[in-house]
């Protein structure tokens, strides 16, 4: 499978970012997240189609590294750069792509134009970033970009397709044609057949003998007409699909789990963005995901599991995956933007719950040298260590371990992306 730069990106654009830019342009987190979700495939697919354009090459050679916070408080300073780009990848399309989105997500038009250079600056970035780390000359960010072909077109979320983004056949020269099946002639537009009557030259109608074989087809084609439509409806509004499902246990076992269901397009979610909720913290709400890291530590000290636990030894088996806490690649002490979002939520809780303490374990995937991962998952979990020390809850702090690869279940020889699940910092309670 190839890189999915989508999954480089992602975790600047995480709950963080949404939460900040809603505040900053006055619209709601889920239009924002839907916004984001419809973007990121397009952004990615314009640079794709303008892989071996060298404007665009230059852009991506020149560009820093994304401070997407920072660029959000108006603080950027690369906008013309930017601006070239999507006027490069996008040319007549681009607006047509601002107000669709805009529709789409249900924010402003204003909004949405912000947005897209935000997305468009940190997709340049961390694509720069990514070849700057492994040595990638113009060649091979054109290598890159053109590997995203066979794979973006799988990326929009339900209820966008190049089509409905008002960019028409942008997308051909390179097939991704996924909204091309979809591109049916309503039921309502289907051509109706020309019924035409033939006269003899003097107006009258000719014998009615011998139009008695076509006047069959008179009625059996509307009626073939009108089965057909109503197959097409059928089929659009119900189908099947199956959904795979990975679970990642806190003993770091990964559970696959796949069904297949019947589900309502008319009905379905248009968003594939998970959206932070309110997590109930004693009365103080925190952004957090149902069934994320703060989700369920909460819940474990409301229920006196805690208290209850005679010992380290009944704790040390139970993790808590950072859902979005990310280091820039290689770095030991350079957070993602977003991430300290959910370090903050882990400081709430240890200082709402003041005797409990906590171990910080830092993990990678089975590529490289394991010496090298062994020190980079160390180094990091002792920084995050550092840094909740000095928001005041250090003493709560036990210990700070990397384990490397120790405990990565996804083989080396797997996609990136597919290795993302054992790249990960985590928390456990101790005693």
């Amino acid at each position: 499978m190839s890189l999915n730069i989508i999954d480089l990106i992602k975790g600047q654009l995480g709950p963080a970012f949404v939460t900040h830019a809603a505040s900053q342009y006055g619209e709601s987190e889920s239009g924002i997240s839907k916004a984001i979700g419809g973007m990121l495939p397009a952004v990615v697919g314009g640079l794709a189609n303008n892989s071996d354009n060298p404007l665009v090459l230059d852009a991506i050679m020149n560009s820093s590294s994304p401070d997407i916070l920072n660029n959000l408080s108006g603080n950027s300073s690369n906008n013309s750069s930017i601006a070239s780009v999507l006027t490069q990848i996008f040319g007549d399309k681009l607006n047509g792509l601002i107000n669709s989105v805009a529709t789409y997500a249900g924010i402003s038009n204003n909004s949405s134009n912000s947005l897209l250079n935000l997305v468009t600056g940190a997709t340049v970035g961390t694509i720069s970033r990514y070849a700057i780390d492994n040595n990638l000359d113009k060649a091979g960010i054109s290598g890159l970009l053109n590997d995203q072909q066979g794979v973006v077109s799988t990326l929009l979320p339900a209820g966008l397709s190049f089509a409905s983004l008002s960019m028409g056949d942008w997308d051909a020269r390179y097939k991704f044609d996924n909204d091309r099946d979809a591109i049916n002639m309503p039921a309502q537009e289907e051509p109706k057949p020309e019924v035409t009557r033939s006269t003899t030259l003097n107006g009258t109608f000719p014998d009615r003998n011998k139009d008695k074989d076509g006047s069959i087809w008179k009625w059996l084609l509307p009626l073939l007409l009108l089965i057909a439509a109503a197959y097409f409806i059928w089929r659009q509004c119900e189908e099947k699909e199956t959904t795979t499902t990975t679970i990642v246990t806190d003993s770091g076992e990964v559970v696959t789990d796949t069904a297949t269901t019947t589900v309502n397009n008319a009905a379905a979610d248009m968003s594939s963005t998970k959206v932070d909720e309110d997590i109930d913290l004693n009365g103080t709400p925190l952004k957090g995901y149902k069934g994320g890291m703060e989700d369920r530590m909460i819940a474990f000290l409301k229920s006196d599991g805690y208290k209850n636990a005679q010992n380290d030894d009944a704790l040390k088996d139970t993790w808590y995956n950072f859902d979005h806490v990310n280091f820039k690649m290689g770095s030991a002490n350079e957070l993602e933007a977003g991430s300290e979002g959910q370090l903050q939520n882990l400081v709430a809780i240890l200082k709402a719950y003041s005797d409990v303490k906590v171990k910080i374990g830092g993990y990678t995937d089975k590529t490289g040298d394991e010496n090298t991962n062994q020190k980079l998952s160390d180094d990091r979990a002792k920084f995050i260590r550092s840094w909740l020390d000095k928001q005041g809850v250090g003493s709560q702090i036990t210990g700070a371990d990397g384990y490397g690869s120790e405990f990565a279940t996804v083989d080396a020889s797997a996609s990136d992306a597919e290795r993302a699940v054992d790249r990960k910092m985590a928390v456990r309670f101790a005693k």
